[in-house]
C-alpha cells in the first residue's frame, strides 16, 4: 500500500484529494492536516461519521506521498522535510509550475523559496509529461483552467495548424475555483444569476498555458486569456478561439484529435455528428456537467469556415481533472499503477 497524507485538507482540493484517495484500492491515508482544531465535520459534512481527524501540521510524518493543498509559496517551504525523508510531493498549488523565475516572481508577486526544486518538478498534465511524471519525485499539479485549454489546444499547437500569435480563450469557472475562503462576490445573492469577470486581463494561468503550448509548438505561443465566475460550484469550461493556417474541415479536425489522444482514457474527444436541420446545434458540444467529480476531460470543436476561425470546447471539472484527481492520476504514474486506478467511474446525471 502507498502511505499518502494530504497537507492543507480543509479547503475543497484537499477534500477531494482525500474523498478520492480514502476509496484507492492501493492507498492507505495516513493523515489529512488542517490548522484548525474543528473536526472534519465542520469543513465536510460529506465525512460525517466518517471516523476521520485531522491532525494538526507538526504532527504529519513522512510517508510515500504527500500532497499539498496550501496556499502559494508555502509548499516550497513544508515539502523540503517530506523530500529529505524520501517522500515524493504532489503540489496542487502554483509553487513549481512556470519554468521561469522571473516569471513566476512577477506573476505570483513573491521571491521563490527554492528554486532549485521548482526546476526539478514536472509539469503534471499526463497526457503530455507521463515518461517524465514516472522518474519525478515533485509534481507542479497544473491550474484548472490552464489544463482545460492546454488540452484542447495541444493537437493544434502539436501540428502547428494555428497562428500563434492569435489565440482567445474565454474561462468560465464554477465557484469552487475560489476555495473556500469568503469574498464578497461569491456571497450566494451576488454571485446568483449573475457572471463574474475577474482577472480579465494578465490572468495567471495564461503563463501555464502559453508554456506548455509553446513546449508543443516549439516557438512562441502568446495566448489571450480572460475569466468568469459562473453561478454552479465545481466546473470549467474554456472556449478556445484559434485560426488555422491552411482549409481544414470540422471532420479532419476531428480526426486529427482522436488520434492525438487515442491511447488518453480520460480525453473524450465529442464526435456527435451536427443536425444541419436543427434550429439550434448542442449535442456536438460537452457539457460541464457530465464531467462533474470525475477526471474526464471532454473536448468538442467546430470550425467557422467563412470566416476562418477553429473553436474549441473543453469542459472539466475544477478540483478534478482540473485539481486533486489528476494529482491522483499523476501519483498513479509515479509508482507505477494503471493510471486508471481509483479514478476510473463516471459522473452523474443530472447534476
Amino acid at each position: 500500500m502507498i502511505k499518502v497524507g494530504i497537507y492543507g485538507a480543509s479547503g475543497y482540493m484537499g477534500s477531494e484529494a482525500l474523498r478520492v484517495l480514502l476509496k484507492h484500492p492501493n492507498v492507505s491515508v495516513e493523515w489529512a492536516t488542517s490548522r484548525s482544531d474543528a473536526p472534519i465535520e465542520h469543513y465536510h459534512k460529506n465525512f460525517y461519521d466518517r471516523g476521520l481527524k485531522f491532525v494538526r501540521p507538526s504532527e504529519a510524518m513522512p510517508c510515500d506521498v504527500a500532497f499539498f493543498a496550501i496556499p502559494t509559496g508555502l509548499t516550497t517551504e513544508v515539502c523540503q522535510s517530506f523530500l529529505k525523508n524520501g517522500s515524493k510531493v504532489i503540489d496542487l498549488g502554483a509553487d513549481f509550475r512556470l519554468n521561469n523565475k522571473e516569471e513566476w516572481e512577477n506573476v505570483y508577486q513573491k521571491i521563490h523559496p527554492n528554486w532549485k526544486l521548482s526546476e526539478e518538478a514536472v509539469y503534471g498534465i499526463c497526457e503530455l509529461h507521463r515518461n517524465e511524471i514516472s522518474k519525478t519525485r515533485i509534481i507542479a499539479n497544473p491550474g484548472c483552467f490552464s489544463s482545460s485549454s492546454i488540452l484542447a489546444l495541444a493537437p493544434l499547437a502539436s501540428e502547428r495548424l494555428i497562428d500563434f500569435d492569435k489565440i482567445i480563450v474565454d474561462g468560465l469557472s464554477g465557484t469552487v475555483g475560489a476555495g473556500s475562503d469568503l469574498d464578497l462576490a461569491l456571497h450566494h445573492p451576488e454571485i446568483t444569476n449573475n457572471i463574474l469577470p475577474y482577472n480579465v486581463v494578465n490572468h495567471r494561468h495564461s503563463y501555464e498555458i502559453e508554456q506548455e503550448l509553446s513546449l508543443l509548438a516549439g516557438d512562441t505561443v502568446i495566448v489571450n486569456f480572460s475569466s468568469c465566475y459562473v453561478p454552479i460550484s465545481r466546473g470549467i469550461l474554456t472556449i478556445n478561439h484559434c485560426f488555422p493556417t491552411k482549409a481544414l474541415k470540422r471532420n479532419e479536425l476531428l480526426d486529427l484529435y482522436k488520434e492525438f489522444y487515442k491511447d488518453e482514457y480520460f480525453i473524450k474527444i465529442i464526435d456527435i455528428p451536427k443536425d444541419e436541420n436543427a434550429s439550434w446545434n448542442y449535442l456536438p458540444y460537452p457539457w460541464v456537467a457530465a464531467v462533474s467529480a470525475t477526471n474526464f476531460c471532454h473536448i468538442g470543436l467546430d470550425i467557422d469556415e467563412k470566416r476562418n476561425r477553429i473553436v474549441v470546447y473543453s469542459v472539466l471539472d475544477s478540483i478534478g481533472k482540473g485539481g486533486a484527481l489528476a494529482g491522483i492520476q499523476n501519483m498513479n504514474i509515479m509508482f507505477g499503477l494503471d493510471e486508471k486506478t481509483g479514478l476510473d467511474f463516471y459522473g452523474i446525471h443530472p447534476y
